[in-house]
């Protein structure tokens, strides 16, 4: 209950921050920065080297690849038939492409599922999306933003983001089973715990209402990709096609059914890919997806 309290209350600050005479309006873009290149790899070294490897673990970590991969397919041959804008494709790349599998994931999946389900949750978001916000979305960000970088660009942009290099050291530190020294996790906890809080912060900053808008038409359609269509592929293929029916699976169909993940529209910010429209993918899908998910529920419950 706690973390939907500060989902809201987060948002709404932003929004009222907006009214304040002389609040600094660009003050979003440093949030974004301590978001991206503090507090994620701070997450990233806290949970990867914990992670415990097996055969069984592909399905759900396979989620958040399969879901990323699908919006590039979708919104890459939709956008460029339509003569939309690089700037436009990437930002519905990385918005519905990604869900927020932590910080809405965790306590949602928790409360429907259990503790145990908390194991399968943690498998989706970490390996699983977390991993693909880090490599494929800052591919994707470097890719659609400002002009066309070479690929020694890109390469070098996801070498050197922050998130990807503490994931590499993580990965390292579980291979080797090197732990963390008590202290220093704490402290890591501590930084990773602001990442929700400043990001949410950060979109409410950015988030707007303006009913006339181009924006409205491409925030309806992201969003029916991301609560609908997405978790529909992932529910057919797995259940249908690979014949998958324990609660393992179930909660990946509802994972890959939340809202868009707040990181990958703070990505999309960063690297201006429509910034309004990033915010609104979030701002509206978090309350949105709370309907969407008991449908989802009671469909998983069925199968």
């Amino acid at each position: 209950m706690n973390n939907f309290i500060i989902i809201f209350f987060f948002l709404f600050l932003g929004l009222l921050l907006q009214k304040v005479k002389g609040f600094p309006v660009t003050f979003y873009k440093i949030l974004n920065k301590i978001v991206v290149y503090v507090c994620l790899p701070a997450i990233t070294l806290c949970h990867i080297p914990k992670i415990q490897w097996s055969n069984e673990l592909l399905f759900p970590i396979g989620s958040g690849w399969i879901t990323f991969i699908l919006a590039f397919a979708f919104f890459h041959f939709l956008g460029k038939r339509l003569g939309w804008s690089n700037k436009l494709i990437g930002c519905l790349i990385l918005t519905a492409g990604l869900s927020n599998s932590s910080f809405l994931g965790y306590p949602i999946i928790e409360a429907l599922f259990g503790k145990k389900g908390l194991e399968t949750a943690i498998l989706v978001d970490q390996p699983g999306t977390f991993v693909v916000v880090s490599t494929l979305g800052v591919f994707v960000a470097a890719f659609y933003s400002k002009g066309t970088p070479d690929a020694f660009g890109i390469i070098k942009k996801i070498i050197l983001f922050p998130p990807f290099i503490m994931f590499v050291l993580a990965c390292l530190m579980n291979v080797y089973n090197y732990e963390l020294n008590l202290d220093i996790e704490f402290i890591l906890l501590k930084i990773g715990s602001l990442v929700t809080p400043l990001a949410l912060l950060s979109v409410g900053l950015q988030l707007s209402f303006d009913r006339k808008s181009q924006h409205w038409k491409f925030l309806r359609l992201g969003l029916f990709f991301k609560l609908f269509l997405v978790p529909f592929v992932i529910l057919v293929l797995y259940v249908f096609i690979f014949k998958q029916h324990s609660e393992p699976i179930k909660i990946t169909i509802m994972e890959t059914a939340m809202a868009p993940m707040i990181t990958g529209a703070i990505l999309a910010s960063t690297y201006g890919l429509k910034p309004k429209l990033s915010s609104m993918m979030v701002g509206f899908g978090i309350p949105i997806s709370f309907l969407t998910l008991a449908i989802w529920y009671f469909i998983v419950n069925f199968i």
